[in-house]
């Protein structure tokens, strides 16, 4: 599959994650409506999104800055690969 590439579907596609993850935590607080499972939430929410920058900005530049990850699953090889020491870039 190619990259996508138009700026417009780009916009799309973050506007739907938004609306997906809007959604979800509606319904989730709907099913659960107590501050505990907002608090949560957030927490969660907020916990991904700086393991996301952790994975794609810090390692990059401040770790590797040789290596560009593709991918979570570029990030996790390449974490395998350092335990392993055996660091190699695109395998």
């Amino acid at each position: 599959m190619a990259d996508l590439q138009n700026p417009r579907l780009i916009y799309l596609k973050g506007a739907l994650f938004l609306l997906c993850g809007i959604l979800s935590a509606a319904i989730l607080l709907a099913q659960s409506p107590h501050w505990q499972t907002m608090v949560l939430l957030v927490l969660t929410v907020w916990s991904f999104s700086r393991f996301y920058y952790f994975a794609f900005y810090v390692i990059q530049h401040y770790v590797d800055d040789s290596f560009r990850f593709a991918g979570l699953w570029d990030f996790a090889k390449h974490c395998w690969h350092s335990r392993a020491g055996k660091v190699g870039h695109g395998e």
